[in-house]
């Protein structure tokens, strides 16, 4: 249990550090020391910690992982792809953040609203097909770990994302 502390910690401060780093880099702040690459690797450290999260909670058998990683791996490409999605919605928030128009603030609320509901519908899409390899309820674990990390993730990138100035 003490190692799963320890990862959730390393993720969250792993997602506080990419939040802080996207928006710096761009908003085009002298503080901004990160590129996109070093956005694609905190990303990876991230995937990869959460990876180890749910190895450790999901108590896989052999048989069961051998089937379970391959739809998870999956599951994580195309989680991935709304992650670049929000990478890029933060990235325009934070270009237009001292200017920001009525116009624009709704038009990236319109967007994080649909982005909400791609995760969701991504997530329910993805139930029968974990449950082929696995069973229901670890099915319904796997869910609670991922939405709890991703909570964790949301949490530690709206910390260092300002609110909109009126």
């Amino acid at each position: 249990m003490k190692k799963t502390v320890v990862a959730v910690l390393m993720l969250a401060g792993a997602a506080l550090l990419e939040a802080g780093v996207l928006f710096a880099q761009a908003q085009g702040s002298a503080q901004a020391s990160g590129t996109d690459k070093d956005i694609q690797l905190l990303r990876q450290d991230v995937r990869s910690q959460k990876k180890q999260i749910v190895a450790a909670n999901m108590q896989l058998t052999d048989a069961e992982a051998e089937k379970f990683w391959p739809v998870y791996d999956k599951y994580t490409a195309d989680v991935k792809k709304l992650g670049d999605t929000r990478v890029a919605l933060i990235k325009q928030y934070a270009q237009n953040y001292d200017s920001l128009t009525d116009a624009q603030a709704n038009d990236l609320m319109q967007k994080w609203g649909a982005l909400e509901e791609s995760v969701a519908q991504l997530r329910l899409k993805y139930v029968p097909i974990f449950e082929k390899v696995v069973s229901a309820k670890k099915t319904a674990l796997f869910f609670q770990i991922d939405r709890r990390l991703s909570l964790i993730i949301d949490l530690q990138m709206a910390s260092a994302i300002p609110l909109v100035q009126p």
